[in-house]
């Protein structure tokens, strides 16, 4: 039997999010989170009854202080155990207060595995229901082994790789070092004498401004190998010595997740342009895949809830790495009590619901939900203690209403159309998952509590005269302003009715008279509500604008944000500070999966691909192909004008094309000719 270390649910999301949020500085100033950090518990309690035949020799290593008692009596365990035969309960408390409390047995037949229960008090088994019992265990894949004993959770790091510049250059009193396109990881200086500062930069203007550049550090002489103190994002590396200082090569060590590119997705089509705008989506992504899915890697460094929804759907369309989404989920959620919205957003509560039932629909694993259903109840708990009087979710005082970054004028406040159409989302994903799952206590009606908010939303906002719903209620009036933003996702959540949606799609979305979307955070949603209403040909057309345009720009990652208006050393500013925008951001990257799932079209019907669609769209396009991951194994699918074909080695799927359904048989190309 093969041992694990187990330890407290989510405790070790909780404390490594601890330590990845906390890494952010701004020109060397420690810069934390401005939200709640929850803390793993210190003492735990881990038991399992076992019953043999035989004693059983066992050997016991925890992370932390720890005693062992067998049917509750206290017993040495060191350096081993001798386990009697007969049933009897193994029980081992475990403190640790640096890192969370984890536990490691092997034996023949007794070891640490998912079946093990854990406290964090005497008291109380807590299930994976939140009621009665419950394991913190955490099975991991690829690069998370936690499976022997030589690899405890809190030793986890990510892998590195030696990288060298470029290019460098004699500026001044330093040198410039040029990566070739933005990286991550830390900056390597061989032969140190005397101190020098780094000034780096995603650009090569921000690493040569030594008085606004986002991020620095300064390096002394010992030891003489100095390696900077903290992963940096940057492409350029502007090295100035101070007085008579010297050094010699510098280098860099590459900072990565890992994955295997034999089970992870593809794209390839006939036009050149799209490729690279692929190629630089996916790179994008990966540097962003970090521990957890973060937004931006040089500024913020965060764990953001909204931006990481759009990264577990491009990464299912990518690598496929569940382990990644479950972490960040556990992470974003934290500890039980709420206490505010998750990093403060209201939207940004209402993403996580949705993200919990995309997981649902891409992988199957219901396990995962179960585990995650208490919070999600005392998640909404929060939400509906804060609704209004007309049962509508309304900004407090101290919640963030952030919506998107925009360059027009729009209000945040009163009661905004977009929330409500999110919340509603949320309340409808509450009311499918307590059909499933019962706990000890009474819930919500949440089915008819998405009833009622239905109807009060389309009443209070939607505007036969401006054929759109409208922007908000404020102060008892109607805020007449029409903005894409409730509309597309009225579109992508099922709200507006056929009809709605043929004048949303004539009078907001393809109406250049409605302000425009600069982000490629909304950009998202609003090209996969035209993709949702066969415009893939004008998706095209604006993903080469768009992203091309960032290449055209030089860019090697795709931007926080884009003005195509903006020129020069205007896209580098953003916040007020000429390098304030973030140059690789999570959120840039959504043509991963704009492309595999809209125009090779292919997505999951029933949870975890048990049974799936492919509905390929060229969209303008003489051909394209490529690879989408699933949990089953890889979805192959090619397109011209004259034929489809699609293979897999698992069945359940159903070929879409010019209206008329094919099934797709395992194990052999499926062909189609158009």
């Amino acid at each position: 039997m093969k041992a694990t270390w187990i330890w407290y649910p989510s405790d070790f999301e909780v404390w490594l999010g601890n330590k990845f949020n906390n890494r952010r500085t701004e020109r060397g100033v420690f810069f934390p989170p401005f939200w709640k950090q929850d803390g793993h518990w210190p003492t735990v309690v881990f038991t399992k009854t076992f019953v043999s035949d035989v004693e059983e020799c066992i050997r016991i290593m925890a992370e932390g202080q720890f005693n062992v008692s067998i049917d509750g009596h206290l017993v040495s365990a060191c350096p081993s155990l001798l386990f009697p035969a007969g049933r009897h309960t193994l029980t081992i408390k475990v403190w640790n207060q640096a890192s969370p409390p984890a536990l490691y047995i092997e034996g023949k037949h007794i070891v640490t595995d998912a079946t093990w229960l854990t406290t964090y008090e005497d008291k109380i088994w807590i299930d994976e229901n939140g009621v009665a019992h419950g394991s913190g265990i955490y099975v991991p894949v690829g690069c998370w082994d936690f499976n022997s004993a030589d690899t405890p959770p809190s030793q986890y790091h990510l892998e590195r790789r030696p990288m060298l510049p470029v290019n460098s250059e004699e500026i001044g009193n330093g040198m410039l070092y040029d990566f070739g396109r933005e990286t991550f990881g830390y900056l390597k200086v061989e032969g140190l004498k005397g101190n020098i500062c780094i000034y780096y930069g995603e650009s090569r203007e921000e690493a040569l401004d030594k008085e606004h550049c986002e991020t620095l550090d300064i390096l002394t002489p010992l030891p003489e190998h100095r390696v900077s103190p903290c992963s940096k994002a940057f492409r350029y590396a502007y090295i100035v010595k101070e007085d008579d200082a010297d050094f010699g090569n510098v280098s860099m060590d590459y900072e990565y997740a890992p994955f295997d590119a034999k089970k992870s997705g593809a794209f390839r089509c006939s036009d050149d342009e799209l490729n690279r705008i692929w190629e630089v989506s996916a790179y994008t992504l990966d540097l962003t895949t970090r521990e957890f899915f973060c937004d931006g890697i040089k500024r913020d460094r965060w764990v953001w809830s909204g931006d990481a929804m759009q990264s577990y759907l491009m990464n299912y369309y990518l690598r496929f790495d569940s382990e990644c989404v479950k972490r960040t989920i556990r992470q974003l959620r934290g500890k039980d009590p709420v206490t505010a919205h998750i990093n403060t957003i209201m939207d940004y509560t209402f993403y996580w619901f949705k993200s919990i039932a995309d997981y649902y629909d891409y992988t199957g694993d219901l396990d995962f939900i179960r585990e995650m259903w208490p919070k999600m109840v005392t998640m909404m708990d929060y939400v509906l203690s804060r609704t209004n009087a007309d049962g509508m979710a309304e900004g407090k005082p101290d919640d963030w209403i952030f919506v998107d970054w925009t360059d027009f004028p729009m209000h945040k406040r009163g009661t905004l159309c977009f929330e409500q159409i999110l919340f509603l989302k949320s309340l409808e994903i509450m009311a499918q998952c307590a059909e499933r799952f019962t706990r000890s206590v009474s819930l919500p009606d949440y089915a008819a509590l998405a009833a009622a908010l239905r109807e009060k939303v389309r009443k209070a906002f939607w505007s036969n005269e401006h054929h759109a719903f409208l922007h908000a209620l404020e102060d008892g009036s109607l805020n007449t302003q029409v903005t894409k933003f409730p509309n597309m996702f009225a579109v992508l959540y099922d709200f507006a009715t056929n009809e709605e949606q043929r004048l949303i799609l004539e009078n907001v979305l393809l109406n250049p008279a409605v302000e425009p979307i600069t982000t490629p955070y909304m950009r998202f949603y609003e090209l996969e509500t035209l993709c949702m209403m066969q415009q893939q040909e004008q998706v095209l057309k604006e993903m080469k604008a768009y992203w091309g345009g960032m290449l055209n720009e030089g860019a090697t990652t795709f931007w926080e944000k884009y003005n195509p208006d903006e020129h020069g050393t205007e896209h580098l500013a953003m916040y007020g500070r000429p390098y304030g925008k973030s140059l690789c951001h999570a959120w840039g990257a959504s043509p991963l999966y704009l492309l595999g799932r809209y125009f090779l079209g292919v997505h999951p019907t029933k949870p975890g691909y048990e049974e799936f669609e492919v509905r390929p769209v060229l969209g303008g396009l003489e051909w394209m192909e490529g690879d989408v991951p699933t949990p089953k194994g890889m979805i192959h699918v090619k397109m011209s004008k004259e034929e489809v074909t699609v293979s897999c080695n698992f069945s359940g799927g159903t070929l879409i094309v010019a209206n008329k359904e094919y099934p797709i048989i395992a194990n052999r190309k499926n062909i189609v000719k158009l």
